[in-house]
C-alpha cells in the first residue's frame, strides 16, 4: 500500500530530526536555538511538501530552509539568545570515552569562539561535506569568501586548541 505524502513527511520527522538537529546545533552552538531553526525548517517543507516532486526532497529542502534562516538571523543584529546545551553523545563500544568526551567539548569550545560566518562554514564544508561552491551557494556569497573563511577559522582553530591537531594527527596513525 503506497504512503500518503504527509505520512512520507511524518516518516521523514521521525527518522532524520536527529541528524537535522545535530547540524543545526552545529550552525548555532546552542541546543535550544537548533531546536527552533529545525522546528522552523521542518515547518517551512511541511508548508511546501506538496509543491516538491519527490518525498526524498524533504530533507535537502529542509537543510537549505536551515541554512537560510541561520543566515537570516545573523543578518538581524540582534543579541541572540545564548542558553547552554549539550547534544547527548551515542557511546561506541570499544572507544576511549573520556578521550572523545574531552575532543567534543574542546571543538565545541573553539567552535564558539569563531565567528558566527566561519562555523557555519567549517560546518558546511567539514561536517556536511560540502564543496565551496555549494557553501557559497547556501550562504549567498562567493566561493573566494569561502575559502578565505575556511582559512582563517581553521587557523583560528589551530591557534585556540593545539590539541585538537595532535588528536587528528594520532587518530590518522
Amino acid at each position: 500500500m503506497s504512503q500518503s505524502r504527509d505520512e512520507m513527511f511524518a516518516d521523514f520527522v521521525r527518522t532524520r530530526s536527529p541528524a537535522l538537529l545535530r547540524t543545526a546545533f552545529l550552525l548555532t552552538g546552542d541546543r535550544h536555538l537548533a531546536e527552533d531553526l529545525v522546528q522552523e525548517a521542518l515547518a517551512r517543507t511541511h508548508r511546501g511538501r506538496h509543491r516538491l516532486d519527490d518525498p526524498g526532497h524533504f530533507e535537502a529542502y529542509t537543510r537549505t530552509a536551515m541554512y537560510h534562516q541561520q543566515v537570516s538571523r545573523w543578518r538581524r543584529r540582534r543579541p541572540a539568545e545564548s542558553l547552554p546545551g549539550e547534544l547527548a553523545d551515542v557511546v561506541q563500544p570499544g572507544s576511549d570515552h573520556a578521550r572523545r568526551t574531552d575532543l567534543k567539548l574542546a571543538l565545541h569550545d573553539v567552535l564558539a569562539q569563531l565567528t558566527r560566518r566561519q562555523r557555519a562554514v567549517l560546518v558546511l564544508r567539514y561536517f556536511e561535506d560540502r564543496s565551496e561552491a555549494e557553501t557559497a551557494e547556501l550562504l549567498h556569497c562567493s566561493v573566494g569568501t569561502i575559502k578565505s573563511q575556511t582559512s582563517k577559522a581553521l587557523a583560528r582553530m589551530r591557534q585556540l586548541a593545539p590539541a585538537l591537531i595532535s588528536a587528528e594527527m594520532e587518530e590518522a596513525s
